[in-house]
């Protein structure tokens, strides 16, 4: 059957800043056949993070190009732990902590690959399965006799950690990756592996893997042994500094981790160099749109035109579009632009990311309490006198509506049950929460 892909994979990947290096035929590959191609994602959480997006982006791209992407979840690897990159071991995870994480991050991807569209349909795998009734003795005879020591030392991930010492379980890391791009290779056809360029070494085993053991193999035509690899360069920040972190650490895909308001404020908040590079790394717009989303930008920096459009177009992605109504209602409540109703729509953990830092005081009741007594009492105002006078002077607002002196509340104007906004001016904010 004749193969035309949709477009020059190759090319796409090295317009939007996704390219850094492949093996020799990878591209003559992409443009001859269908290609199974796969990344592995380590299940070392219960959500994915924008780390991830990278790899999972490929996969996108590759699919999107006539080809049919794997996602590889580790559910074997998590139990050794990726060295590359890394200055310690990690924590090794029990199996039913692993399985529960396998089924979390099977559930994020079906949000980015289309797992029935046809011939091309995305699959998920998991190593476990193949690794389970893979005893040891079996490993290092039939996998282990194909790679040698030297071979395996002379890896970036392996040399770069042999002061600090490392254990035989990180050492032996690169042999099973490399098993399973071997296995995918020889039971589902796959070709190609992807990952980011810290991965190189562990997917060129796997390539070397396939050479060697498959020789071996009396099924495998001369020639038909070889697999392909390639991988996208690290995202950084314009500084140098590590991409995918905030203050609170990682931003995660699971809105209860990171709420859509926290997401879309993180690519909000990319400078301008940062976001010129990232909209054509993590949007599908075409090279003409982002172009023209460029030139609008420097055109008038101070609208933020290409930071908006970035934030826009992966939160809704990531969280729908009523997960991006609710970030850019939070985003207009934080610049003084609240109304009673966008406050109400927030989520408590929205509501109180945009109002973090903003003093506050605990009530027991607020049934029939008077606007008065709540601004003296709580420490709102300085004193009752002093609410008097401003409430005189129609400055202060309770839940961002404009209240007078004989204003009581009820538990109705308590925002998710618990929390009540008091104002005067645009600046001065204070949280009423009821115990």
């Amino acid at each position: 059957m004749s193969f035309t892909p949709k477009y020059n994979l190759i090319e796409e990947l090295k317009w939007r800043g996704l390219h850094h290096q492949d093996m020799p035929g990878t591209e003559e590959l992409l443009m001859k056949e269908m290609v199974g191609g796969y990344i592995g994602f380590d299940p070392t959480a219960d959500s994915l993070h924008i780390g991830n997006m990278v790899p999972i982006i490929l996969l996108v791209h590759l699919q999107r190009a006539g080809h049919k992407p794997y996602a590889l979840v580790g559910g074997a690897t998590g139990m050794v732990g990726d060295p590359s990159g890394k200055k310690a071991e990690r924590s090794l995870l029990d199996l039913d902590t692993l399985n529960h994480n396998v089924a979390c991050v099977h559930k994020q991807l079906q949000q980015f690959l289309n797992f029935d569209s046809g011939e091309n349909s995305a699959e998920m795998v998991n190593n476990y399965d193949w690794f389970k009734e893979f005893n040891f003795l079996d490993f290092i005879r039939d996998v282990g006799k194909h790679i040698s020591v030297n071979y395996m030392m002379a890896k970036d991930s392996v040399k770069n950690r042999l002061e600090d010492g490392m254990s035989f379980t990180e050492f032996s890391y690169q042999l099973v990756q490399g098993y399973d791009f071997y296995h995918l290779w020889k039971e589902k056809n796959v070709k190609l592996q992807m990952g980011g360029s810290d991965q190189w070494g562990n997917i060129v085993t796997g390539t070397e893997l396939i050479r060697r053991k498959g020789s071996a193999s009396d099924d495998v035509a001369e020639g038909e042994n070889k697999g392909f690899a390639m991988t996208a360069p690290l995202i950084t920040k314009a500084d140098g500094s590590k991409f995918g972190k905030s203050e609170g650490g990682n931003v995660w895909l699971d809105a209860e981790k990171t709420s859509p308001y926290e997401f879309y404020q993180f690519w909000m908040n990319t400078s301008d160099e940062d976001a010129e590079r990232y909209i054509k790394i993590f949007t599908l717009h075409d090279k003409s749109f982002i172009d023209k989303v460029i030139e609008e930008h420097r055109e008038a920096t101070h609208q933020r035109a290409v930071q908006k459009e970035l934030a826009k177009y992966i939160t809704t992605w990531v969280h729908g579009e009523d997960g991006y109504k609710n970030a850019v209602a939070a985003t207009d409540i934080l610049f003084g632009k609240a109304t009673a109703e966008s406050l109400r729509s927030l989520s408590e953990k929205d509501f109180l990311s945009v109002f973090d830092g903003v003093k506050n005081a605990e009530v027991i009741d607020i049934e029939g309490v008077n606007i008065v007594d709540m601004c003296g009492d709580t420490g709102f105002l300085a004193s009752k006198s002093e609410a008097r006078r401003a409430l005189k002077e129609n400055s202060v607002a309770v839940n961002s509506e404009k209240v007078t002196e004989d204003f009581n509340f009820s538990d109705a104007d308590l925002i998710n049950g618990k929390y009540i906004l008091l104002q005067r001016g645009k600046k001065n904010k204070f949280l009423v929460v009821k115990k």
